[in-house]
């Protein structure tokens, strides 16, 4: 589902886009100046900040608005399948490949692709994209045929590519060459005067599709909404305002139609520990077990355990449940991995 349902536009939106703080304001100018450029962009930003909007926003205010607009999730196919989406494939390329199939690189000919999730895409694969930035042109997988293409790349990350770049993840040329014009999504914990708006115009879209009257939101409801640190962004809004819609009266919004952990009254979404946090458990951890049981070897394997549980369980959640590529992240074979996720009692998304 879209962060924001297409409505008629007003003065208060920006192709769909709803808030007037001054750090969307810049996000809107930014927009329009470099959507009439040829000008490669790249979007960062957490998750649920509209990074797609501003893709499509960049493709309907350029030149090529009457061409396609072809978005492709980077992170949601494996290498193999990828390739062959991305670039398309001949017949007899591989096992399955029955007939030739045009990639997507082919289907943006005269438009846009969006190819979100940037980071997550193999060094051999950057290779094939920068020279596609380079060149404009490409093989299909299994042909030896070079296709030229006239399309616009916009890409979009929620990691900073430089410490992708230092782990050994993202190709340097390649950061260079995507990020000619880079355009930042604040997260909405930094736009916390937005979210009254934002909150009215998701009512309007659910009272709609639920038939019911618009309601209004009382006054202490929209201030737990702008207090709240909101770790999932405009799309984390938007459900809860859904929630309160299918759960309310259709009247009002009221407080107690809000999630308990919006409301203060039940802890915030639990997230895995990370650095001085995990130190701090660790520590908690031994102290506890000393006085349970003394400095006997079983201490040692147990503080050994629940580092190793906690460090899987946070790569496992990063990786967004990819297991393959959690164990490349941790250093261990797949069946390896397997095997500690059922040790240790995990669920396979971390």
């Amino acid at each position: 589902m879209s962060l924001h349902a297409p409505i008629e536009q007003d003065s208060a939106s920006f192709e769909g886009m709803f808030g007037t703080s001054s750090q969307m304001r810049e996000v809107y100018a930014l927009t329009r100046q470099v959507a009439g450029s040829s000008a490669t962009v790249l979007l960062t930003g957490e998750t649920g900040t509209g990074k797609e909007l501003i893709a499509r926003a960049v493709h309907r205010l350029s030149h090529r608005a009457s061409g396609p607009f072809i978005r492709v999730n980077c992170g949601a196919l494996a290498e193999s399948l990828l390739e062959s989406e991305l670039f398309g494939h001949v017949k007899g390329a591989f096992t399955s490949a029955n007939e030739n199939r045009t990639g997507r690189f082919e289907a943006a000919h005269g438009g846009t692709i969006f190819l979100d999730e940037i980071n997550s895409v193999s060094h051999q694969l950057q290779v094939k994209l920068l020279r596609i930035l380079q060149e404009h042109e490409f093989e299909r997988v299994g042909d030896t045929k070079t296709i030229q293409v006239d399309c616009r790349i916009v890409a979009a990350t929620n990691r900073d590519l430089l410490d992708e770049i230092d782990e050994g993840r993202f190709r340097e040329d390649l950061y260079y060459r995507l990020n000619v014009i880079p355009i930042d999504l604040p997260p909405l914990r930094e736009r916390s005067d937005d979210v009254p708006e934002l909150s009215r115009h998701f009512a309007k879209i659910y009272a709609s599709q639920n038939r019911r009257p618009v309601p209004a939101i009382d006054d202490e409801a929209y201030s737990y909404l702008k207090s709240y640190a909101w770790p999932g962004n405009v799309r984390e809004l938007q459900n809860y305002i859904e929630r309160a819609i299918v759960l309310g009266d259709g009247n009002r919004i009221t407080v107690d139609l809000l999630p308990p952990h919006v409301r203060g009254v039940a802890p915030a979404r639990r997230k895995r520990p990370q650095g001085s946090e995990l130190e701090d458990l660790c520590r908690d951890f031994v102290a506890q077990r000393i006085e349970e049981v003394g400095h006997d070897g079983a201490l040692h394997d147990a503080v050994v355990s629940y580092v190793e549980k906690e460090l899987i369980a946070n790569v496992l959640r990063s990786c967004h449940g990819v297991q393959t590529k959690a164990a490349t992240k941790l250093g261990i074979n797949r069946n390896t991995l397997h095997k500690k996720i059922d040790e240790y009692q995990l669920d396979e998304t971390g």
